[in-house]
């Protein structure tokens, strides 16, 4: 079934899902062919980018556009769908003054032209207004769901109503300066997460928080939070980006890529002179990438020194433990030139001959399984300490006491990539496991569903010509046997046909068929993360 071919897009149709649009006044119907599973109630919750300037103010990065919550509801075979924009600082700020007022990941805002000299002296020294434009994922925490960007600031919505709740900062609670979008949850509740701090005499770190599970006296989870472990930094002033991390029944596992943040520059260069976060990016070029290990109860850093070469990481698969290995499966980005620099909206909205040339200089994308040896010994020098029988990924002692590692390749195709990757979380996160879905990316631009069978490499397409699908979660079915029996949920853009250009697309986890589709007659702009809600 991978033989489907890849698709081309000359007509450059996925320019329309970087449109703004408007939120709706209530949900509206959607019209259902096929037939929904009768056991699938519920919502399915996305975040993206929903209004893509403000008046004539663009912004220019695809993470800059402000956040709107997406919601299909599922019930009695009928569904309907809801949008509304995140009432964020940002947004009703920028609503109020008709500019951009806070600066987002790749657009400065301005000082404000209203203000004459004095007061924007004052302003300038009270640094930094840190973006809460939560527009990359939606997760639970205790009985709450917030939605989330990368700062330090998370917002609690209603899934139902999907009304902006309160804007949390977590630094109130935590020493971090902001957390991922993406992360742990145990079955019980608890929730981790990594973010970078400041630790010991003011040398960086990244901390692992721990968000206990939903409290009997009903109080605020977020309020008992705390930091489990911390991870050095390979630079004193320089932490790499986190966007995610791994967790397996005992450990934690975190990448340190060379994609750098510029602390010092991102510090003062800021207020004087239109700096945005992208702009504090730096590569570094010598250092390749560090794999870190910690266990989770106690939590203990272990100090083994794992290298390998340069790449990009954003998104983790899965990781479990298995006789003395952990395996690690990523979907990475190789060397370390930074992907977001590909990711402007200039790019992506270009014709799509440009879209091709420009993905050519760009890292290539791979799906890639580590496997770290958790007991090392120096005198094993110069010989493979994996001895896993299923994998042909590597680690060997060096001289100097680092351990390398090569990568057992899981899908690699030139400017195809497995991104955006889910599996059965629930009953899979952290233990060996077979399937991942994702969302693949044709030169960047989101163009089929894949299935890959990590174990045989095996993979499954679902695509249709000028559609572009989303993120596809995993949904298991109740009477489930096996790891894939279940649906995937996807929203498609087609932004060609001249009625009903979107729908929630359900598939067949096993076999990628289609079960059912559920169509509205709005455009939708791309979404980034998302969650069903039973």
């Amino acid at each position: 079934r991978s033989s489907k071919t890849f698709l081309e897009h000359p007509a450059g149709g996925y320019k329309k899902i970087f449109e703004s649009c408007d939120e709706l006044a209530e949900p509206i119907p959607a019209h259902v062919s096929g037939k929904i599973p009768a056991w699938l109630t519920g919502s399915l919750l996305r975040v993206g980018p929903g209004l893509f300037e403000i008046g004539d103010e663009p912004f220019y990065h695809i993470f800059d556009g402000q956040a709107l919550i997406h919601k299909f509801d599922l019930k009695d075979g009928h569904v309907t769908y809801y949008r509304r924009f995140i009432r964020t600082d940002a947004y009703v700020r920028a609503m109020t003054e008709k500019r951009i007022v806070i600066t987002e990941f790749g657009t400065a805002a301005y000082p404000d032209p209203c203000k004459n000299i004095f007061s924007r002296f004052f302003t300038y020294f009270q640094g930094i207004e840190v973006t809460d434009n939560c527009l990359v994922n939606i997760y639970p925490i205790g009985e709450d769901f917030y939605a989330c960007t990368e700062t330090n600031y998370i917002t609690k919505v209603d899934p139902d109503t999907l009304e902006t709740i309160k804007k949390v900062d977590l630094c109130n609670y935590l020493s971090v300066n902001g957390v991922t979008a993406h992360p742990h949850t145990e079955p019980d509740g608890t929730v981790y997460n990594i973010g970078n701090c400041f630790g010991k005499n003011m040398s960086l770190a990244y901390n692992i928080v721990k968000i206990p599970p939903p409290q009997d006296d009903k109080s605020d989870p977020i309020e008992k939070s705390k930091v489990l472990v911390q991870f050095p930094s390979s630079e004193r002033f320089k932490p790499s980006y986190v966007h995610s991390f791994g967790m397996t029944e005992n450990y934690f596992v975190f990448v340190e890529t060379p994609v750098k943040i510029n602390l010092l520059k991102f510090l003062t260069s800021w207020s004087i002179r239109g700096t945005n976060y992208m702009d504090c990016f730096e590569s570094n070029d010598k250092m390749g990438t560090w794999f870190h290990l910690a266990t989770k109860n106690p939590g203990e850093y272990i100090d083994h020194k794992f290298r390998t070469s340069a790449f990009n990481l954003f998104h983790h698969i899965n990781c479990y433990e298995d006789q003395g290995f952990i395996v690690v499966d990523l979907c990475t980005w190789k060397g370390h030139d930074f992907v977001y620099n590909y990711l402007y909206l200039a790019n992506v909205r270009q014709n799509w001959e440009e879209v091709k040339k420009a993905a050519m200089s760009a890292p290539q994308p791979e799906v890639r399984r580590y496997v770290l040896p958790l007991d090392i010994h120096r005198e094993e020098q110069g010989k493979n300490l994996v001895s896993l029988p299923y994998t042909t990924a590597t680690a060997v002692m060096c001289s100097d006491g680092n351990v390398w590692l090569e990568p057992e390749v899981l899908f690699s195709g030139p400017r195809q990539a497995f991104e955006f990757p889910q599996i059965n979380y629930k009953k899979y996160c952290g233990k060996n496991y077979t399937f991942a879905y994702g969302l693949g990316l044709n030169h960047f631009i989101p163009d089929r569903i894949c299935k890959l069978n990590v174990k045989s490499k095996e993979t499954w397409i679902w695509q249709e010509p000028d559609a572009y699908p989303s993120e596809p979660l995993f949904v298991q079915s109740p009477d489930a046997k096996d790891e894939d029996d279940g649906v995937l949920m996807s929203i498609v853009v087609k932004p060609g046909v001249t009625q009903r250009p979107a729908f929630l697309l359900i598939l067949n986890a096993t076999d990628l068929t289609e079960i059912a589709r559920a169509e509205v007659d709005v455009m939708i702009p791309v979404t980034l993360h998302g969650m069903y809600k039973p």
